[in-house]
């Protein structure tokens, strides 16, 4: 297929933007281009059937440890470093190479990459990486051995978060995204206003950059902390051991920095702004990914069909919103029923016992079955982008592509706003009333049903976390609206009481993140004898094949 004349067309029709142009060319070319098969390059090969243990592990482990699809393999990388460095005592710089190739052979036994496509030098590749991070720790160590036990965990554990960043930017980027990253990022930059008085001129534009990948690529906290990390150390691709030495005595600093620039002020506007383009990109690329050649004549062969073909792939957008929402929705179902489950056994009814009260099977089936069926009722009754929302994202998706309908007006940012002392004493006094009034309504009534102290604290618990899970795997089924839902009175009652909900889900979330004792009995008991046993059973395979070949 000859590449698409990408030049101006007719005149009676809109003129496609340079930089839309450029994205066309790049989604065209990553299409068409030839892969790359030598069958002299020595590939990283494992047993399929070996395999399998490790792919159903992951899925085992997964359905304990929610996390968005997108991070998982960039977690399991981090995970794995863990285990071979801090768990299993790999620390020494000379290691690198073999903590690479153990590394790179479970992602592939655990299906996070392809079997017998990658080529053995990548082991070098990321061995290089992990050296960078080894010395780093090591030259960090008389920061790190003056802190606490926990202060020194965290560090570490941002040391290897970081490393697991760089490993999977090594292992690929997609090309395109990149290119729609730099179109995004320069529109953003072009129309972004901060007040004259707003002292953040100079973080303007990292936070511009940081928000377009918060929200295109979805980048979580630790790989915004990777790009920070290389933003201000610019030789970090391939530093000496003078810059990694200088970089370890400044650790605690660096770090710093970072947590402030991943929590300023800017953020929340910026992200507001990104998550609008992210919508008009994501569309506009399924309509030129399906044959970008052909969407390209249509702007002037035929230029209505290209706004059907934004309504259309927006429709499929939704429906797919829908259909990741319900599939999330059901792994986090059966991770917390056996969640809840396995708490009602080792704790509630034990506990029960404890404090003297008697066992209450219908509090027991309530707590065990209520969980659940709240997530699945919050799912059911999540709406999805309206056919105003779908005019919204055609308006968008049309300001990116031509000339004559680019944004000429300005994004201009708000001072983030400044109570008084007074005022947020009474805010906080009244979101403390709220909070008691909530909970205690809730007490009220299962008291009333017949729930001991044991049971009401459980479902109290489960509630607020719960509730704090349902907000975030809803936000699938929204990161396509661009129309907001119209407020209403009862909107706004509900919002009063349920956020305190919310608000201590989130806590409790955050906390029970550490303390989940299913991810510490996977990662800390089952996972290196279990990563132990298929090594073995991968070298008693090959051992066999060589003596039945050595027969043949």
């Amino acid at each position: 297929m000859a590449n698409p004349t990408l030049g101006r067309i007719d005149q009676s029709t809109l003129t496609v933007s340079k930089n839309t142009k450029r994205l066309f060319q790049v989604v065209f070319r990553e299409q068409n281009k030839e892969e790359k098969n030598d069958d002299n390059e020595s590939k990283i090969k494992v047993s399929e059937l070996i395999s399998k243990m490790s792919f159903y592990y992951e899925k085992i482990r997964n359905s304990v440890d929610y996390k968005e699809e997108h991070l998982l393999r960039k977690n399991a990388i981090e995970r794995i470093l863990k285990r071979l460095i801090v768990i299993e005592g790999s620390i020494t710089v000379k290691n690198s190479k073999n903590i690479a190739s153990h590394l790179l052979t479970e992602l592939i036994r655990a299906a996070y990459l392809p079997n017998g496509k990658i080529e053995e030098d990548k082991i070098d590749e990321v061995a290089v990486i992990l050296e960078k991070y080894l010395k780093l720790r090591i030259y960090s160590q008389p920061i790190i051995k003056k802190m606490s036990m926990k202060e020194s965990s965290d560090m570490v554990n941002w040391i290897l978060a970081i490393a697991a960043s760089d490993i999977e930017e090594q292992l690929g980027r997609n090309k395109i995204d990149l290119t729609v990253v730099d179109y995004m990022y320069e529109i953003l930059s072009t129309h972004v206003k901060l007040p004259e008085d707003f002292n953040y001129e100079k973080d303007r534009d990292i936070q511009i950059y940081l928000s377009v990948y918060r929200n295109f690529l979805k980048f979580d906290k630790d790989m915004l902390t990777y790009i920070l990390f290389k933003y201000y150390n610019k030789s970090w691709q391939n530093p000496s051991d003078e810059e990694i030495s200088k970089l370890g005595k400044k650790i605690l600093v660096l770090k710093g920095v970072v947590e402030k620039q991943l929590n300023h002020p800017l953020a929340p506007q910026l992200n507001q702004i990104a998550s609008r383009y992210t919508v008009f990109f994501t569309i506009f690329l399924d309509v030129v990914k399906e044959d970008p050649r052909k969407v390209y004549e249509d702007f002037s062969a035929d230029p209505k069909s290209f706004a059907r073909q934004i309504k259309k792939k927006a429709s499929a957008r939704y429906k797919e919103a829908r259909t990741k929402l319900w599939r999330a929705a059901i792994r986090s179902i059966i991770y917390i029923f056996i969640t809840k489950s396995i708490f009602v056994i080792l704790l509630e009814v034990p506990a029960t016992q404890i404090f003297g009260e008697e066992i209450n099977v219908l509090a027991l089936v309530i707590n065990i079955v209520f969980p659940a069926l709240l997530l699945f009722v919050v799912i059911l009754f999540t709406r999805l982008p309206s056919e105003d929302n779908t005019k919204k994202v055609l308006e968008g998706v049309e300001e990116i592509v031509f000339e004559e309908k680019k944004r000429s007006d300005y994004f201009h940012l708000r001072k983030p706003a400044k109570r008084g002392a007074l005022l947020n004493s009474v805010f906080g006094i009244m979101y403390a009333i709220t909070f008691l009034l909530t909970f205690g309504a809730f007490v009220w009534t299962l008291n009333k049903i017949g729930f001991n102290f044991v049971n009401i604290t459980i479902f109290l618990f489960f509630l607020a976390f719960v509730s704090f899970f349902s907000i975030r795997i809803r936000r699938s089924a929204k990161e396509y609206m661009i129309v907001k839902p119209k407020e209403s009175v009862i909107n706004l009652l509900v919002d009063f009481f349920y956020i305190p909900i919310v608000q201590a889900g989130k806590w409790l979330s955050e906390r029970f993140s550490r303390l989940n004792v299913f991810v510490f009995i996977l990662d800390f008991i089952i996972e290196a004898p279990f990563k132990v046993f298929v090594e073995i059973a991968e070298e008693w395979t090959k051992y066999v094949k060589e003596r039945k070949d050595d027969i043949v």
